[in-house]
């Protein structure tokens, strides 16, 4: 597997094939109160109250019942944010300031909104069809 980012303990609850699918107790990767960490653990509590079931693959051969450490690849969080965050605001800012200098304010409003649908349908798309290419998938790396 490529080298470990952030990790997380989890219990298997079902097992298909390769993939084990994982019960995780909180949200995040637990480094909210470490140097650099992004609090999206607190926020997570406040949205989500129960616990979150994720599909992982499990190269160890975990069984189900079995307390794990879930990892997932460095950047992986990263590469997906940007996907699913930038493009949508780059495609806004750049539909708004093509649309307002052919039409004005209501050419700027109708090029932000395209943009922004443009961009909803590239991230579908690309995440359809690069699902799992995008970055390594998490994975269990010990019970």
């Amino acid at each position: 597997m490529s080298e470990v980012g952030s990790t997380v303990r989890a219990v298997v609850r079902h097992l298909e094939g390769e993939s084990a699918d994982v019960e995780i107790e909180s949200g995040g990767c637990g480094r909210c109160h470490e140097e650099g960490g992004c609090g999206g653990q607190q926020l997570t509590q406040m949205f989500c109250n129960g616990p979150k079931h994720y599909r992982v693959d499990n190269p160890i051969g975990a069984s189900v019942g079995d307390q794990v450490i879930v990892a997932i690849a460095p950047g992986s969080v990263r590469k997906t944010a940007n996907l699913a965050y930038g493009v949508p605001l780059l495609a806004l800012i750049i539909g708004a300031l093509i649309g307002s200098s052919v039409y004005g304010d209501p050419g700027g409003i109708l090029g932000a909104v395209s943009g922004v649908v443009a961009a909803l349908v590239y991230v579908r798309y690309f995440s359809d069809k690069k699902a799992g290419k995008l970055s390594p998938r998490p994975y269990i790396i010990s019970r």
